[in-house]
């Protein structure tokens, strides 16, 4: 047998292990009207990570890593003030590590928790604002090269850092993207922090959209990188437009969409949040577009373990 045909069954026999284990509608995906093939890489990675697949989160855990504490936007719905250990809220952590602090943590957590399989940044501010977020991805990969590496982002500064993400081998990324028009944008999003200039209202919305959906694109169809789109469900804000943005987001080849109930506090406080109904109702809706992600538990920025089972605490 010569090495040609010993790689040709090898591969073939790598397919059909795939498409036993994903269903047949993967394989191929329309981006933008093109067809566009699934690597099978990327459907490996699905497979283990407890975000990206509901059956991984039974199996598998991810760490938070907290070393982002500055951020470039105001969001009017976030406040990073409070930290309670019972508290499951984005943006929550009981300290600040640095990116040796953080590679202490992984060392530490994978001694005793044999599951986890992603390290993520999630802030509590915005990872790519915070170069101590790119330096923490280095010295993980270096340590733990077989470990998927996660990003999460308001997608202001995906464009201008894509090269980066690539570089580290960041394979999936969630951006919280709550308005594809700028005129609602503004009503969410009070300030933007853009290359050293603060823009607010229907400006610092264009901006930050146009930044987004550029970084998505990018990162979807040209980096062949796992997106996952969170949108916070706001009542009387982008309640109905949330539609519009999965039937967007499904065009331009995202993987999974998040619709997050509002949590109401700062300036969002007085807004009663969604109901469960109506969050599904939501879900549904919008499932005509693209898959929806229905076992989300809104982590904080220094979670570890499974969703809904954290053990930070065991780590302070």
């Amino acid at each position: 047998m010569n090495d040609t045909t010993a790689k040709s069954i090898k591969s073939a026999g790598r397919m059909q292990m795939l498409s036993e284990k994903f269903p047949a509608s993967l394989p191929v995906t329309k981006v933008e009207g093109e067809e566009i093939p699934w690597d099978p890489a990327q459907l490996r990675k699905i497979q283990e990570h407890p975000c990206f697949s509901e059956k991984a989160c039974h199996f598998f855990g991810r760490m938070h890593l907290p070393v982002a504490p500055k951020c470039n936007i105001q969001c009017n719905y976030c406040i990073r003030k409070f930290d309670c250990v019972n508290e499951s809220r984005p943006g929550v952590t009981s300290k600040v590590l640095t990116p040796r602090e953080a590679l202490e943590r992984v060392r530490e957590v994978l001694k005793k928790v044999h599951y986890i399989k992603v390290v993520a940044v999630a802030g509590p501010g915005e990872p790519l604002f915070n170069e101590e977020t790119f330096e923490t991805f280095r010295l993980v990969k270096e340590e733990f090269p077989y470990l998927l590496r996660c990003l999460s982002t308001n997608g202001l500064l995906l464009p201008d850092r894509m090269g980066d993400i690539e570089d580290l081998g960041i394979s999936t990324i969630t951006v919280t993207l709550n308005a594809i028009d700028p005129v609602i944008g503004k009503d969410i999003c009070s300030s933007v922090n853009y290359k050293g200039k603060i823009y607010k209202g229907e400006e610092g919305a264009e901006i930050l959209l146009k930044n987004q959906l550029e970084g998505i694109r990018e990162a979807a169809k040209k980096r062949k990188i796992l997106v996952k789109v969170n949108t916070v469900l706001i009542p009387t804000v982008n309640d109905k437009h949330i539609v519009e943005i999965a039937r967007e987001i499904g065009e331009m080849g995202v993987y999974m969409h998040n619709i997050i109930p509002l949590i109401p506090q700062y300036k969002f406080a007085h807004i009663t949040p969604p109901t469960p109904q109506e969050k599904q109702q939501m879900q549904k809706k919008c499932s005509e577009y693209l898959r929806q992600m229905i076992h989300c538990r809104q982590c904080r920025a220094d979670a570890v373990g499974k969703l809904g089972k954290d053990v930070h605490t065991n780590f302070l």
